[in-house]
């Protein structure tokens, strides 16, 4: 029996997480979790799973469930959630968080002697030099739930690292594959969001339609697997069923392949290096599918492809400036208040002004995305539409 605390309950893998843990109640049981601002996913998410603790966003919603759950210990804001990481009364920290705010609690949880189960993209975009650090020192693991690093992780089953060739990552393109940059410029966000393979989180999904999800997933490939940014390439694939594919030195491609569950990975990562039956919503038929597709992707199309690479090279806080910048030019775009195009601007804008240095401790990184983010924000008020 695995006791989890997971972090992002209410969200896309959150739901998916427990999901796994309903199916498999002799194996995984929730001790913590923490939701943002939905209150009500919480409400129920107790009806089931009636832990001693979890995390809300706002401290004023924090006061009224204490009068709703006496017995419960409810924390807030982003020391609650690291407080919940640094609790040792739980093995798997899961963390399903959506941006740098997902940071802090896997260092957290990894120093208080956890392994972690990663969906938080930023953690390794941003700080993934203090957490590669971290993971060395307290002796822990990082298990990829990504899709596609789920994908390489079981690829690499029975393998070594020296004999790797390349990591090759799949790409759907998002919603606008099948449109021109000259097309992109009226784009709304009800149509960012129809992403045709995934069901995601509004954040991640408007990421996928610019490509700098697809970005973050090339650095986060480097910190996981320790492989450098020339032996990571992206591979367009509209399907979606080839999930990423391992090339070794011999010229051997092992490519990890299924329906787009991200029950798999999630489970996966909860059970490696076991194997446990899943219920599935669709079944894989290859035959059904009968064709797939594959491109390489077009740089001058998808720009913030080639500027994750770039930023990811460079090192230091340029990539906590690439995150924060798109963070804020993202909910910018899903608020109304900017174009799509707007997002790539802002970010290669912040590229381009950010000092380069180092990152020394959390502190670096905080004090970069806090730059990133106010930049952008100042940026969009006097460029955006």
């Amino acid at each position: 029996m695995k006791r989890l605390c997971l972090l992002g309950a209410s969200g896309s893998i959150g739901t998916q997480t427990l999901d796994v843990i309903h199916q498999h109640p002799d194996r995984f049981s929730l001790v913590s979790f923490s939701v943002g601002h939905n209150i009500a996913a919480a409400r129920q998410i107790l009806t089931q799973f009636p832990v001693p603790v979890f995390c809300v966003a706002e401290e004023k919603d924090a006061e009224v469930l204490r009068q709703e759950y006496p017995a419960c210990e409810i924390l807030s804001g982003d020391a609650g959630l690291s407080a919940l990481a640094s609790r040792t009364d739980y093995d798997v920290l899961v963390n399903a968080l959506v941006g740098f705010v997902g940071f802090l609690p896997t260092l957290r949880g990894i120093e208080s002697g956890h392994d972690v189960a990663l969906a938080n993209k930023e953690t390794l975009v941003v700080g993934g030099e203090l957490i590669d650090r971290a993971l060395d020192q307290y002796g822990r693991k990082l298990l990829p739930i990504d899709s596609e690093h789920s994908a390489i992780f079981q690829c690499l089953q029975g393998n070594q690292l020296k004999q790797v060739r390349r990591l090759i990552i799949t790409a759907s393109g998002g919603a606008f594959r099948s449109r021109s940059r000259a097309e992109l410029k009226e784009v709304t966000v009800e149509q960012a969001l129809a992403h045709p393979n995934w069901k995601m989180g509004a954040k991640i999904t408007v990421d996928s339609a610019t490509m700098m999800n697809k970005g973050f997933e090339v650095m986060e490939a480097h910190w996981l697997f320790g492989m450098p940014y020339d032996q990571i390439d992206v591979l367009m694939h509209q399907e979606s069923v080839v999930h990423s594919i391992v090339e070794y030195v011999d010229h051997s491609f092992l490519a990890q392949m299924g329906c787009p569950d991200m029950r798999l990975p999630i489970q996966y990562a909860l059970t490696w290096p076991e194997r446990l039956p899943l219920q599935e919503d669709e079944t894989f038929d290859l035959a059904r599918i009968g064709t797939l597709h594959f491109a390489a992707p077009d740089l001058q199309r998808y720009p913030l492809l080639k500027t994750a690479y770039e930023a990811g090279r460079a090192g230091g806080i340029l990539p906590a400036v690439v995150n924060g910048a798109n963070e804020v030019a993202n909910a910018s775009f899903r608020a109304g208040k900017s174009s799509f195009l707007m997002i790539e601007e802002t970010i290669q804008a912040a590229v381009q002004a950010a000092d380069r240095h180092a990152v020394q401790d959390p502190e670096d990184l905080i004090k970069a995305d806090a730059w990133a983010r106010d930049f952008a924000v100042s940026y969009l008020r006097m460029h955006a539409d």
